[in-house]
């Protein structure tokens, strides 16, 4: 069966701000589907323990007072989380998100917080599979332009209306909305990839140089495999156009989890 055919784990968080290292969980949503099998779909509201800033807010809804109102503590909603994805992939099932390191790797660091079990070992020697719709997207339509000078090419909206999806305002920015969308994105460009390009669409026919052949028959752990080398790629190639205005940007390739590094206490009083 082809990769885009199987379940799929649809995963997203809203959070505080964007920064992974300090930043916490506010909503989450985890939609396993497809398959054949039945849908099972798990929400998640958190009191992250800190404000929620006013920018945040703007984005996914949710204010401070009513994640300490309605929200669980969020230790219990970061073991949730990673329980649920963690029997996922147990059971072979791949991750789909847009921009999946953030997502991965901020619940990463939440469960650091709180001392629980990481990801990595709820799963043992099982493989974590990952599906980035980004990453695959940045590379299979490497030309697409900005759609206008607050949506950029590359932002889950723009790949909805590239891939014929219909995208409900009212519904974006909220974790569930957001993860059904990059699961379906997914499922549009696995069907690009295994369909003869006379068959494509006109709007996908209108870019230049389409790769979406690059992912035709792989296996799960080669789809994975190849797309940390195009991230990887994909930020040397950001790094370098960051540096015509700044020469010290740094953009991290890590995909699709950034490398955990142990706090430091150098210096740290006594």
């Amino acid at each position: 069966m082809s990769w885009h055919l199987g379940r799929l784990a649809a995963f997203d968080l809203e959070t505080t701000g964007v920064d992974v290292e300090v930043d916490r969980i506010v909503t989450a949503a985890l939609h396993a589907l497809g398959g054949g099998e039945a849908g099972e779909s798990h929400e998640w509201l958190a009191d992250p323990r800190i404000e929620i800033p006013a920018e945040a807010t703007a984005v996914h809804g949710i204010t401070t007072e009513r994640a300490r109102m309605d929200g669980d503590p969020a230790d219990m909603v970061a073991d949730q989380v990673a329980a649920f994805l963690a029997v996922q992939v147990r059971d072979g099932v791949p991750v789909v998100g847009h921009n999946a390191p953030y997502d991965l790797t901020l619940l990463d660091r939440e469960l650091r917080r709180y001392k629980l079990p990481t990801l990595a070992e709820r799963i043992g020697d099982r493989p974590l599979h990952v599906i980035d719709t980004r990453v695959l997207d940045q590379h299979a339509v490497p030309y697409r332009k900005r759609v206008s000078e607050t949506q950029g090419a590359r932002q889950l909206i723009t790949l909805a209306q590239f891939y014929g999806l219909e995208w409900d305002d009212e519904a974006a920015h909220g974790c569930s909305y957001d993860a059904l969308i990059a699961a379906r994105v997914a499922h549009r460009i696995g069907t690009l990839a295994h369909t003869r390009r006379r068959d494509w669409p006109e709007r996908v026919l209108a870019e230049r140089r389409l790769r979406f052949n690059a992912f035709r028959d792989l296996t799960l752990a080669e789809l994975h495999a190849l797309q940390i080398d195009l991230a990887a790629e994909q930020a040397a190639g950001l790094q370098k156009h960051f540096h015509k205005t700044d020469p010290n940007a740094v953009v991290d390739g890590a995909w699709p989890l950034r490398p955990w590094v142990e706090p430091t206490t150098e210096g740290a009083p006594a």
